[in-house]
């Protein structure tokens, strides 16, 4: 099995997919390697990518929201989903709005917002939902989401990131899935609970799995996979973890390169 991460990974900075990347994922397939799309990114959202890959007409998982949701890429169907408990994640919006935070949620194809900031207008664009700014939004966060973020500059979430692991430890999971993305998700759970999720129904040892990533938010599936890989582009902390670092970046398809050394020429896991 083959998990990859989606942004500054498998996709360009265009948020494209190459040609020859599409086809080594396509040649691994037909090698009998099941492939994984593990991004935080929301359902409808990676669903155009796996539509991309042709991962609608042959059985294959995406990790959504990082870990929140497992989705059979070929009918649609949620194997597991877990959405953060009300009374904590009240609490993070609470303490992130006393420090002057804005906070993001994601349902079906729509950004919810407290208020709107550069980094939720990147968002916007790079994931191509609506956004839309809610007037009471801790109502919204009192109904139940399945993961919470915190837009804003980098130097001034560190001091948050390091509150909220005060205020709730092991209530959450909590991770920077870009420098200026702080991610709130229920506890134990990220894309390495989920990747060993989908090879326990799959009865695939975790020594036959290989990751790729680049980010925070990649860190626990590096880690859990028998062979973890951080892309050359990636985070200095994630590519320090991993067992390889890709030669080429995520725009000089790295990860097919990958996938042509360690799968298809069979260097081994």
């Amino acid at each position: 099995m083959i998990a990859l991460d989606l942004d500054d990974t498998l996709l360009r900075s265009d948020l494209s997919i190459s040609y020859r990347t599409r086809n080594a994922i396509k040649r691994a397939e037909s090698a009998g390697i099941v492939v994984v799309l593990a991004s935080g990114r929301i359902p409808a959202d990676m669903e155009r990518f796996a539509r991309l890959l042709g991962m609608h007409k042959r059985p294959g998982y995406l990790v959504c929201n990082n870990g929140t949701i497992i989705q059979e890429s070929h009918t649609g169907t949620i194997i597991y989903e877990i959405r953060l408990p009300a009374e904590i994640a009240l609490i993070a919006y609470d303490l992130a709005e006393a420090e002057g935070f804005p906070m993001q949620l994601y349902e079906d194809d729509i950004m919810y917002v407290s208020r709107s900031n550069e980094f939720t207008n990147y968002d916007q664009k790079l994931t191509g939902l609506r956004q839309v700014v809610v007037e009471n939004f801790r109502a919204m966060v009192a109904a139940g989401c399945y993961k919470l973020l915190i837009p804003g500059d980098p130097m001034i979430l560190a001091p948050l990131e390091s509150l909220l692991r005060t205020y709730l430890g092991e209530d959450i999971t909590l991770f920077t899935s870009k420098p200026y993305f702080l991610e709130i998700l229920p506890p134990k759970t990220d894309k390495g609970t989920a990747l060993e999720k989908v090879a326990a129904k799959l009865g695939i040892d975790r020594e036959a799995v290989l990751a790729i990533g680049d980010s925070m938010n990649d860190e626990a599936m590096i880690r859990w996979a028998g062979m973890g890989v951080a892309m050359v582009n990636g985070d200095t902390r994630i590519k320090d973890i991993a067992a390889v670092v890709t030669e080429r970046s995520n725009d000089d398809d790295g990860v097919a390169d990958i996938i042509d050394r360690y799968i298809l020429k069979k260097k081994g896991i």
